[in-house]
């Protein structure tokens, strides 16, 4: 990755600005920082191509609309989002709005960096591939119903108690199921089972 590869953090905490400039700045990207999204959206005009990390909640121009109005721009960057809420149905929408991916704090140092450099690396390979969503929908054919069935939960935000009720069948068969569904589509985590999901087709607007 290009050292002075280009990370636009937006975030209204002060001290969570200084900790990601801190992070990202010592794993070689170079950082600017805003306070606002109204604030980035005032100068993303002449901003250099990156990856953009922002918050979701926030006063103003939150995440969400953000994400609406960068869609309406011609030039596309690369954006995660961070959430503090483990808002998983927010996510998911963060996502389908073009969202790459999204971190819920506290988050893992090493797991924003990669993803910062998968961003990065994808805006610069220009690859959305279709080759990546067969990959994913594939994934997707290989599950039972019922693994379909809780997936589908899953991504939706429902807890393994919810789904159990949905489906009658005991939560400890929840976690069975939950725990084929991770490894059949090869997710580390619930927030890349959503974005495969997503990039599989298989979330629905």
């Amino acid at each position: 990755m290009s050292a002075n590869a280009k990370v636009y953090v937006i975030d209204d905490d002060p001290a969570m600005r200084d900790s990601l400039d801190f992070l990202l700045g010592s794993a070689g990207f170079s950082v600017r920082l805003f306070d606002s999204a109204q604030a980035f959206l005032n100068e993303v005009a002449n901003l250099e191509p990156g990856c953009v990390v922002t918050d979701v909640r926030m006063p103003g121009i939150d995440g969400m609309e953000l994400l609406r109005q960068l869609n309406s721009r011609p030039r596309k960057l690369p954006v995660i989002v961070m959430t503090g809420h483990g808002d998983v149905p927010l996510a998911v929408e963060a996502m389908k709005l073009g969202a790459l991916d999204f971190l819920e704090k506290p988050f893992d140092d090493d797991r924003l960096i990669g993803m910062v450099e998968t961003a990065l690396a994808e805006r610069e390979s220009g690859s959305k591939s279709d080759a990546l969503s067969a990959d994913m929908a594939a994934r997707v054919a290989s599950l039972t119903q019922r693994e379909r069935q809780v997936m589908q939960g899953l991504v939706t935000g429902q807890s393994n108690k919810a789904i159990a009720r949905e489906y009658d069948i005991s939560p400890r068969t929840v976690e069975v199921y939950r725990a084929n569904v991770m490894t059949k589509m090869q997710a580390g985590n619930l927030s890349e089972l959503v974005r495969f999901a997503i990039r599989a087709g298989f979330v629905e607007d």
